[in-house]
């Protein structure tokens, strides 16, 4: 890997954006990295949780400059072919399996903030900051749209999609894009907090709950989403870690998948 750091340690994979000289901006080398870890990550069954996380002061300051340039000079087809990869690499990581935690230990920005909104559990440090800067640009944040939007609302994404602001971590919590606002010296505890029930949960459980929230959340509760819902609790009973979970929860044990 050119841009990335991926490690494996008792279940958890950490992929580490590792562009610090130009603040973990990304470029299209880092978006077919990403796809590609993210998607090996979803099939690998030691994995039981992933943390993305950054070296340097920023997390990620969306587009390298470099990248832009050359994007300039693109067509109509080329800049959709362009889109589509950043698409793909958003898509892996919300669409991952496996839970992912975003570690966020500086400022993120733009695309930055897409790579955010697609993880599940988001920590970050009370100093960062955020902005969603594309239209100072004349662009507009179309790609992470459905992510940035989903994570911190419609109300709070109109505002800062049309003004560029430069909002704090506690604002990114209070929106809701941030879980939990931590000091730079808590960060690694609270992620390591965070990443530890992950993992004494059960794997088949976790991976179905994701999916749960995804598919139900913003439909209306019809008699169609109900029945869905009905045959969902009646599945994961039968499933072989369903009962185990009960079994053992009943006989005052540990389930098979903390042994």
């Amino acid at each position: 890997m050119e841009t990335l750091l991926v490690s494996i340690e008792q279940a958890i994979a950490t992929v580490t954006l590792n562009r610090p000289d130009v603040r973990n901006a990304f470029n299209e080398n880092t978006i077919a990295e990403l796809t590609q870890v993210f998607q090996q990550l979803d099939k690998d069954d030691t994995v039981r949780a992933v943390v993305l996380a950054a070296n340097g002061p920023a997390f990620c300051a969306g587009a390298d400059l470099n990248w832009m340039k050359k994007m300039a000079d693109y067509t109509h087809a080329e800049n959709l072919a362009d889109a589509g990869q950043l698409a793909a690499m958003l898509a892996a990581i919300y669409r991952c399996s496996k839970p992912v935690l975003a570690k966020v230990q500086g400022d993120c920005y733009a695309g930055g903030m897409g790579l955010v909104a697609a993880c599940d559990i988001v920590v970050c440090v009370d100093s960062a900051n955020f902005c969603l800067s594309e239209v100072r640009l004349g662009l507009i944040p179309a790609t992470i749209s459905p992510y940035v939007i989903k994570a911190m609302g419609e109300s709070a994404a109109r505002r800062y999609f049309i003004t560029a602001e430069r909002f704090s971590a506690a604002e990114a919590q209070r929106c809701g894009l941030v879980h939990e606002l931590v000091s730079a010296e808590a960060l690694d505890s609270k992620v390591a907090e965070l990443t530890k029930a992950l993992v004494s949960n059960s794997p088949n459980a976790v991976r179905q709950a994701k999916r749960l929230v995804q598919d139900v959340a913003g439909r209306e509760i019809t008699t169609t989403l109900i029945a869905a819902t009905v045959e969902g609790i009646a599945q994961i009973r039968a499933s072989e870690e369903g009962r185990e979970g009960v079994r053992s929860f009943l006989e005052k044990r540990k389930p098979s998948w903390l042994n």
